[in-house]
């Protein structure tokens, strides 16, 4: 829990209206309880993002994802059906699986409990002498599991609402840029830690009244004109429609039709498209502690060898774009840390221009209704 110092004043209030509010204060960026009530209230409650489905498209291909202290593993049955279950042998709990692969069953590495890809008990050795042993009553748990625009989620809360009705019409937004989504396959992984809580990181992202200070290339490549954040509902679109300058300082562009497309999912998912050639690209920010966060960072192309633009692309975003805004989240995580700082007050505009911050509001609200 932050300390505060005697002449910091009592909470101001965080209000409906982003053009009235103050922003959360630093303790909810800090706090271990704060932390821990967010894995049971949003977390273990909310879609996470595992992958594209071009990593799942056969039967036996699975990837496997960590939601906090729980497990869980997606794979592709043998009738085609995508399937999640708990990473966890119905035996004596020991893990399944690790990472990414294929299988043709699942075994479990400790006493070889051997699992069919829908979840059902196959094998378990010397329990034909066991009373009683039925092996029906010990298949896999499973997990909810949603394909949404060429992404696959999980949620291991059975009562949550689907995420094509939760997030509507956000699919036809991807699609609408990325006409090619479908043929798109992974490609490439960033990964990065940053010292911050995974909320500054989305804060950050939110917004781009930081752009014109702190992103020079990003600005000298985008037409921020015509740049708008709009809010709907569980996500909001960050898009600049205008054309890019098709050499800038951040990298050279051909075949463009709009400068910049980005994707808010809650609760811890982003979504970039860059101008050029067909890309799609999720950054997905997980907390590991009250101020530590890693990014996952992924690329989707139509062809897993990069072009020559595509690779210029990955170079500004890993060397230049990324870089600078870890810089700027684990300094605001430092000054959240001051005496001297316990909230500010929300910068928007009524024509919801790059320079209004009304979506960080809109996130934070998100966050505040998840708590209370």
């Amino acid at each position: 829990m932050k300390r505060k110092a005697a002449n910091v004043d009592f909470a101001k209030p965080f209000s409906s209206s982003a053009a009235h509010s103050y922003t959360l204060p630093a303790e909810y960026y800090q706090s271990v309880g704060v932390f821990e009530q967010e894995k049971s209230a949003i977390f273990f409650r909310d879609w996470w993002y595992v992958c594209h489905r071009s990593r799942v498209n056969r039967p036996g291909s699975y990837v496997t994802v960590q939601i906090h202290e729980q497990s869980v593993f997606v794979t592709r049955s043998r009738n085609g059906n995508l399937q999640a279950f708990y990473n966890v042998c119905q035996h004596r709990g020991h893990e399944l699986l690790g990472g990414a692969g294929s299988v043709e069953s699942i075994v479990c590495p400790y006493h070889g409990w051997r699992y069919e890809l829908n979840g059902q008990l196959r094998y378990a050795r010397n329990s034909d002498g066991v009373q009683g042993f039925e092996k029906c009553q010990f298949s896999l748990k499973p997990v909810r599991v949603e394909e949404y625009a060429g992404m696959v989620f999980v949620n291991i809360d059975g009562q949550s609402q689907s995420l094509a009705l939760k997030a509507s019409g956000l699919e036809a937004e991807l699609r609408d840029y990325v006409p090619e989504l479908d043929k798109l396959i992974f490609a490439h992984r960033h990964q990065y830690e940053v010292q911050a809580n995974w909320k500054v990181l989305i804060d950050n992202f939110l917004e781009c009244y930081h752009c014109h200070t702190a992103h020079h290339d990003f600005v000298d490549m985008v037409d921020m004109s015509t740049y708008r954040s709009k809010i709907a509902g569980v996500y909001s679109s960050h898009i600049s429609t205008g054309m890019p300058k098709t050499t800038s300082s951040a990298y050279t562009i051909a075949n463009a039709t709009f400068s910049y497309a980005g994707w808010y999912l809650w609760p811890n998912l982003s979504i970039w498209v860059m101008p050029g050639e067909p890309n799609f690209l999720t950054l997905q920010m997980i907390p590991l502690g009250p101020d530590k966060t890693v990014e996952y960072l992924d690329w989707y192309l139509i062809d897993k060898k990069p072009s020559k633009q595509i690779l210029a692309a990955m170079k500004y975003l890993d060397e230049v774009l990324q870089p600078e805004d870890i810089g700027l989240c684990e300094s605001v995580q430092r000054g959240l840390n001051s005496f001297g700082y316990d909230q500010g007050r929300f910068i928007v505009d009524k024509e919801e221009t790059e320079s209004s911050e009304h979506a960080v509001h809109h996130f934070q609200r998100l966050v505040l209704d998840a708590l209370t």
